[in-house]
């Protein structure tokens, strides 16, 4: 498995445990310390530099130009360490995670071993944001014909897939991460009738647009008194802009940054609302835990993606134009309303289970690929 360290990878990776494979990681960033949550698989990490020098990190800090300089001259090449990682392991499958992260840096490598099986999951915006910029599509147009076998989030994304030349054996869409712990979530689950709490959250940033849903709530003071809202993951593109929003002064506003997936979870629990707003990503994971947790999502649909799981109106509200505070401002206001008489408990959370989803990958591992 090739990856960058991340929670989605190391839950996909989990679903392996105890199933009698054995599985090695090839830390793309080359700069990880081991990682205790798959403390079972073989972890090729802290490869990058020839040379840890003492007071590394204050250099970076405080002198980045000499930094980058030096740098240049001590990292190792990403494609030379892969390729011999290759030939120590000699695997049946790679499994690259996010095709411009763990695809672009290694297809040198892929293409000169040809016989190597490649799979590839496309995660987020993966294929529909970086197919804008014609260095990133270079890479897709290359990469994507090489690829044997295609794990995606979306149907959205096989059909771009195809559009750019995979021509492999597409294996489904699951969530980025594999299933959820629904035994674990539904412990967070507050009664419908009792929750008062809008969820939103706070990406800015290059694709998340929290800032226009802040607006549109800057619109509704008055139809908002009885719901505390509560915002999380903020970063600093949009705490920068809540600083001066008449927000900042509501009593029922509450602002948080980064915080753990449980606490995510918990507040999800607690959510009768869930508002999610970028202009690119895959199937949002937070949108499925809010299905999951009988949040009624309120969801951005880049590329059509998010149609896929949301019914506007029915178990959620579709924005299509993540930009228009308008429309945003109308559909929070007609949800506020209409919300009660909505069945937020229709969704089919067994179906995203992570035993469930478990053990459809470990048969497609088993009987597509080996």
């Amino acid at each position: 498995m090739v990856s960058m360290p991340t929670l989605h990878f190391f839950r996909w990776a989990n679903q392996l445990k105890d199933s009698g494979y054995e599985v090695f990681w090839f830390d793309i960033t080359g700069m990880s310390a081991y990682v205790e949550k798959i403390n079972w698989i073989h972890q090729k990490i802290d490869w990058k530099l020839k040379w840890n020098y003492p007071k590394r990190n204050f250099v970076k800090k405080r002198f980045p130009g000499i930094y980058d300089f030096i740098q240049k001259k001590n990292e190792k090449d990403t494609a030379v360490e892969f390729e011999r990682y290759l030939n120590e392991v000699k695997p049946d499958i790679v499994h690259s995670f996010a095709l411009y992260v763990s695809c672009a840096p290694i297809i040198d490598v892929m293409e000169k071993y040809v016989h190597q099986k490649w799979i590839y999951s496309s995660w987020g915006s993966d294929l529909f944001y970086f197919q804008n910029f014609p260095e990133y599509l270079k890479d897709i147009k290359r990469i994507l014909p090489r690829i044997n076998y295609l794990f995606t989030d979306c149907k959205r994304d096989y059909n771009i897939a195809k559009e750019y030349g995979f021509k492999g054996e597409f294996l489904g869409v699951f969530p980025g991460g594999g299933g959820f712990d629904i035994a674990k979530m539904e412990t967070y689950r507050e009664p419908i009738p009792s929750r008062k709490t809008i969820l939103i959250k706070g990406f800015q940033g290059r694709s998340g647009r929290a800032i226009p849903v802040f607006k549109a709530l800057e619109r509704l003071k008055n139809q908002l008194i009885d719901f505390q809202i509560v915002v999380f993951g903020t970063d600093p593109e949009a705490f920068q802009y809540l600083e001066s929003s008449v927000l900042n002064h509501w009593e029922n506003f509450n602002v948080i940054g980064k915080i753990s997936h449980d606490e995510v979870l918990q507040l999800m629990g607690k959510a009768l609302i869930y508002v999610g707003n970028s202009n690119s990503d895959g199937m949002p994971n937070t949108l499925l835990e809010a299905l999951c947790l009988g949040a009624f999502p309120i969801q951005s649909n880049p590329g059509g993606v998010t149609e896929e799981v949301i019914n506007h109106g029915k178990n959620g509200c579709l924005i299509e134009d993540c930009e228009n505070i308008s429309e945003i401002k109308s559909i929070l206001e007609k949800t506020i309303i209409e919300v009660k008489f909505k069945n937020t408990d229709s969704f089919p959370k067994i179906d995203y289970d992570f035993k469930n989803i478990q053990q459809q990958v470990i048969l497609i591992y088993e009987h597509k690929i080996i």
